[in-house]
């Protein structure tokens, strides 16, 4: 009976992991296709959360980078009247912890890019 116990402990931790990171995404920012994303850039603050090197290799035009492992210094320096619009290299892996710290800041409407920029065909800037 204990182990059948720990068995199910076992599968709904293991559930836990892969539901929550996606549940918790969800929650704090909307992830849009290409399209969407390209409609929202015009009044929107566009930003890369990629590494400083990856950014200098190829970025959105019109992108600021911040990094992801250094948002919580960025934050000021983003509106809290303009939505965000966040992308990293593929599909979101780290836009969900930034998501989540601008939302804690009072940004209201986050946006990330489905597939990241390797599938993005608009305008970007290369070799800085």
């Amino acid at each position: 009976m204990f182990i059948i116990i720990i068995d199910i402990i076992l599968v709904l931790v293991i559930i836990g992991m892969f539901v929550y990171p996606r549940w918790n995404l969800k929650r704090n920012a909307k992830i849009v296709e290409e399209a969407e994303f390209a409609r929202l850039m015009p009044t929107s603050q566009l930003i890369d959360i990629r590494e400083p090197n990856q950014f200098r290799v190829s970025h959105i035009l019109g992108a600021r980078n911040l990094p992801s492992g250094q948002i919580d210094q960025s934050l000021n320096a983003l509106s809290k009247h303009k939505p965000v619009l966040i992308y990293e290299t593929g599909k979101p892996v780290g836009a969900a912890k930034v998501a989540k710290k601008l939302k804690k800041a009072g940004i209201p409407e986050v946006y990330i890019l489905k597939k990241g920029l390797n599938d993005w065909t608009g305008k970007t800037k290369s070799g800085m």
